[in-house]
């Protein structure tokens, strides 16, 4: 039996918090632990139904019982890693297809994909040349978030996004660099994690 990976997050809550408490956690409490809404668990928890992976009584809080058990895995979530963002440059794409786990760093139904940082334009918001950041695809984009964007001329740039009246600033987390006012800007996503590879000094 196939379950999506939305599905098996969902199971394993369930079945956690059956094991820990001894009753069914509601469908608030699932849409509160995965910061969704109410009408998406629903949706996934009638899916399941369908699935024979679980049964409920009709309007009965606390009545979901999970029917195919499910193993807690240390790896539950991939993204594909797209390519390589050089500062100033067009999005670099990898030769080969490559996944990273993210676990539990993903919001559930959130869109996501890696791109991996070359540059330190953003070294003060902590975010340096060969790290991984997790971009969130939005429709919709927050004044201070930090975005990749796209600019007129193909380069691709990850920056701090704002609103000044009309126009849009995108604004580098360094000391040593400026604002600047683009023409246009395609928006490619905003960033909601950073992974970094710890190595320790040898001296």
């Amino acid at each position: 039996m196939y379950f999506t990976e939305k599905q098996l997050r969902i199971m394993e809550f369930i079945q956690q918090f059956r094991a820990e408490r001894g009753i069914s956690p509601t469908l608030e409490e699932i849409a509160k632990n995965f910061g969704v809404t109410k009408i998406t668990i629903y949706e996934h928890i009638n899916q399941l139904e369908r699935k024979g992976a679980i049964k409920r009584e009709k309007f009965r809080a606390r009545s979901i019982e999970i029917l195919v058990p499910v193993e807690e895995r240390t790896s539950r979530y991939t993204v594909p890693l797209m390519g390589n963002l050089r500062e100033g440059l067009p999005i670099e794409a990898t030769q080969d297809r490559e996944d990273l786990n993210l676990c539990d760093l993903i919001p559930l139904g959130a869109r996501c994909y890696v791109l991996r940082v070359r540059g330190n334009s953003m070294l003060d918001d902590h975010i340096a040349d060969g790290d991984y950041v997790i971009i969130e695809k939005r429709d919709e984009v927050l004044s201070g978030e930090t975005v990749v964007a796209v600019l007129e001329n193909g380069e691709a740039t990850l920056k701090r996004f704002y609103r000044d009246k009309n126009k849009v600033r995108l604004q580098s987390i360094n000391g040593g660099m400026k604002a600047f006012y683009p023409k246009t800007a395609e928006i490619r996503g905003v960033v909601i994690g950073v992974l970094r590879r710890y190595e320790p000094s040898m001296e």
